[in-house]
């Protein structure tokens, strides 16, 4: 039986995510093995029939020998299991998996998430990391890129050329996140973030524009979920106690949330594709987002959703009021012609059946 070895940064990711096409690569004959950071979704893997490997990294961490360690794990995972392929994910998976693997001339295949701060975010640490993505995926077989922005980026600076490949991000499991009603027209209008509450988020434009958005309508909820990875949860109490949001801590469900909605608003600053857009869209609910790669993909402006300036309260607070002024019918539509969009374009099994075709050719 061959075996394929799965590289990720989070098991979490992995469940929410990739489940699917996990389950396929089981259900084709292979035995897979997955190596990532301990959770309580292990369980999940293991119960169906995946091989678990406990990996220790700081996800966010720059300490080089942190990422020394990091990447001998790999090498000896890697040499005491002899994968006939393996699948990477995020970016030190990707490169220091790419590297172990190179070394070790054994087939992977890569997908590019987004590019992340180290990336985004000008001077010697970005240098560094595109020199170590060049040396990780120099031999990959494929690299699969989540939207064309990212994808420009590496090409420009000759990482990948003919061996990229376009996908539409994660996609969405339509079965899981199905049509759901739209809520009531009460005249109460709850818009909903869902993501970690961190600077390049967008966290510090979104409370300064439900401040003034709550100064002229009384009516609007503005809902905050996701882990405080920052130190923004004193910020956010006060906020609450001043009765501009609720928040509602990380959930093991957002679906609820999003159904209860009338929007959901994500102001990123850089996205690789937004799962919780397509999640949202698929729902049903209209998108607020800002106008960058990994969201812009998402939605169709003023048919789907309403995009804004990253980074700019003011563009926000116009597309929020935009939002708000619109008749209650059109907001409904807008979230059933998501659904659509999510349909025709982002269906999970496109991503599925990319990577079946990449393995095949393997």
């Amino acid at each position: 039986m061959k075996k394929i070895l799965i590289l990720a940064n989070a098991t979490k990711g992995l469940y929410l995510f990739r489940r699917e096409l996990l389950d396929r690569l089981l259900m084709e004959g292979y035995e897979v093995y997955i190596a990532s950071p301990k959770h309580e979704k292990m369980s999940y893997f293991k119960q169906k029939g995946f091989k678990c490997i406990e990996v220790k990294m700081n996800r966010r961490g720059k300490n080089p020998l942190t990422d020394l360690k990091l990447f001998m794990s790999y090498l000896n995972i890697l040499k005491d299991l002899k994968p006939f392929l393996v699948l990477t994910y995020t970016i030190k998976p990707n490169i220091y998996g790419g590297i172990a693997c190179r070394m070790l001339r054994i087939p992977y295949i890569a997908n590019i998430t987004g590019l992340g701060t180290s990336i985004e975010n000008k001077g010697l640490l970005q240098l560094i990391s595109l020199y170590l993505y060049k040396v990780g995926l120099k031999k990959a077989k494929c690299v699969f890129f989540q939207n064309d922005k990212n994808l420009e980026v590496f090409k420009e600076k000759k990482i990948v050329l003919d061996k990229a490949r376009l996908i539409p991000g994660s996609g969405v499991n339509l079965e899981q996140f199905p049509l759901e009603d739209y809520p009531p027209d009460s005249g109460k209008i709850k818009f909903l973030f869902i993501g970690r509450m961190m600077k390049s988020k967008g966290i510090n434009e979104l409370l300064k524009v439900a401040e003034m958005v709550k100064k002229s309508y009384s009516n609007v909820d503005f809902n905050f979920i996701g882990s405080c990875e920052e130190s923004y949860y004193q910020l956010l109490m006060e906020y609450e106690r001043k009765g501009i949001l609720k928040y509602h801590g990380s959930q093991n469900d957002v679906r609820p949330f999003i159904k209860d909605s009338h929007a959901i608003i994500n102001p990123s600053h850089h996205e690789g594709m937004s799962n919780v857009l397509l999640e949202s869209a698929s729902m049903g609910r209209p998108v607020i987002a800002s106008n960058i790669p990994g969201c812009i993909e998402t939605f169709d402006e003023r048919v789907s959703g309403i995009g804004f300036e990253a980074m700019n309260a003011e563009s926000m607070h116009k597309a929020i009021i935009h939002f708000l002024e619109m008749p209650y019918g059109e907001k409904k539509l807008m979230g059933i012609a998501g659904r659509e969009k999510m349909e025709n374009q982002f269906d999970r099994s496109i991503i599925i059946n990319a990577y079946l075709s990449e393995i095949d050719k393997v």
